[in-house]
């Protein structure tokens, strides 16, 4: 054996153990670090070494080091910013993506993980009743994926009213409205200043979030017959409430606009025929974004944008070089960097296509089943707590509570946080400070409920006590 394999061995050895201690510690261990970035900034920084050091040592010291800063996201007893945990299958598969080292932008010269992108691809588009045939690209999470669909669709939109954007770019183009319901997340805002197109115009919605279509109807209305694009939801980050995405497309189309739908962890729902229900018409839209995991439960770095026209999102984000491999050309397959806004990237569809292999059509739907269950058992816990209101109809996923006033409400919140047992973002929706809690960790389960609901009593019950 070389050196350099004892080398890898020994490292992969110690990270090896360092993992399987901090996964075992999930189910007891606090959910919040036991130290700040402040604190380890003089562990991890300082001067940089004049020397080598051995690879399983500086793997020590990183995990040793790093073990107090670190928040049990992973836990079942963490329900912050609508973050999942790793299902087995795609870990094994993430460590394995590093293993390999696989630039995953052309089928060429990396046919294993074109191929493995292109089924995960596939099997979600079946999975979600999307279009056959769609194209699927796989990108950093939502924001990018919404970035990659709202692009496809600029430059869709723009086309059809003749005015060539690769050669001409933004500058004297048609001006494209673009229609968001008032409760959209802010990453929607981001990826159209991202692309130039500005701030858009925000439609009514109603008490949950959802857009309102009489109010879309009557913007689409007033504002011409001139390009446009209308983005939906699926899932709202507060309520979980689903846009009337089928109406709400076929309104758009009567006006020609591109749809789009932010579906970051709610898309999901489709997989479920339980479920389905909250996504009618889902198909009828022209691209859709997700975030493999959130409600996947994948590693980070596992984004998805889905094209119904494989034509405009080729054209949006392919790019030829004379170094470059040529792709198959018009009708077959596309290289990956086509659907994508990179060139270099690791195979980050491989750890969804193993999540998917591991599940099955019944394990997706179970998983997705399941934490809805748990969302509703977290909102009948709160609602039987003395002062406690939930304020979402709670379809998916995200509950929302308040405990009285907003004072009352960051007080139980910063008293949650400081017992440790489990962790809830606080917010505020509709003019009122919230806790909420997104259940996104497919390891969650019943003691975990109680656990966390047991801290929540005990949050509201320090708030009520009164100040000394």
């Amino acid at each position: 054996m070389s050196a350099s394999e004892d080398a890898y061995d020994a490292a992969l050895d110690m990270a090896g153990a360092h993992a399987r201690a901090w996964l075992g510690s999930l189910p007891d261990r606090p959910v919040p670090p036991r130290t700040d970035a402040d604190g380890l900034a003089p562990v991890f920084g300082g001067p940089l070494p004049d020397g080598p050091a051995d690879p399983a040592e500086v793997i020590d010291l990183l995990a040793r080091s790093a073990e107090p800063g670190l928040m049990a996201m992973p836990s079942g007893r963490f329900y912050g910013w609508v973050i999942g945990g790793t299902l087995p299958a795609a870990l094994g598969a993430d460590w394995l993506v590093s293993a390999w080292d696989q630039n995953a932008a052309m089928r060429y010269p990396t046919p294993a993980v074109a191929a493995l992108e292109e089924a995960a691809g596939a099997w979600i588009v079946d999975l979600l009743g999307l279009p056959a045939g769609a194209d699927v690209g796989f990108v950093t999470g939502a924001t990018v994926a919404n970035f990659t669909g709202l692009a496809a669709a600029r430059r869709h939109v723009l086309a059809r009213v003749g005015w060539n954007l690769d050669a001409d770019g933004l500058f004297g183009a048609p001006r494209i409205r673009v229609l968001v319901g008032e409760e959209r997340h802010e990453t929607l805002d981001l990826a159209l200043r991202h692309l130039g197109l500005g701030a858009p115009t925000a439609v009514a919605a109603d008490e949950q979030g959802r857009i309102r279509l009489d109010a879309l109807a009557e913007a689409l209305e007033a504002g011409g017959d001139g390009p446009a694009i209308v983005c939906l939801q699926a899932g709202n980050v507060h309520s979980g409430a689903f846009d009337p995405i089928g109406e709400a497309a076929r309104i758009a189309h009567r006006h020609g606009a591109w749809v789009h739908v932010d579906g970051a962890f709610g898309l999901w729902a489709a997989a479920s025929p339980g479920l389905r229900h909250l996504v009618p018409g889902l198909a009828g839209a022209d691209s859709w974004a997700t975030d493999a995991h959130k409600t996947l439960n994948v590693p980070y770095d596992c984004g998805v944008v889905v094209v119904a026209d494989p034509g405009a999102l080729r054209a949006a984000m392919g790019v030829h070089a004379s170094y470059l491999i040529e792709p198959a050309g018009p009708g077959g397959p596309a290289d990956p960097f086509e659907k994508v806004p990179e060139l270099s990237r690791r195979a980050r569809g491989v750890p969804v296509w193993a999540a998917l292999r591991s599940l099955g059509r019944s394990g997706v739907a179970g998983l997705v089943d399941g934490l809805v269950r748990n969302a509703r058992a977290m909102a009948e816990g709160i609602a039987a707590i003395d002062g406690a209101e939930v304020l979402n109809d709670v379809v998916f996923t995200q509950v929302c509570a308040a405990f009285g006033d907003d004072e009352r409400t960051a007080a139980v919140t910063r008293a949650l946080l400081e017992d440790g047992s489990a962790w809830m973002s606080g917010s505020r929706w509709r003019g009122r400070a919230v806790l909420r809690v997104s259940v996104s960790n497919w390891s969650t389960d019943d003691a975990d409920i109680e656990a966390s609901l047991a801290a929540l009593r005990r949050a509201a019950q320090r708030a009520s006590r009164p100040h000394r």
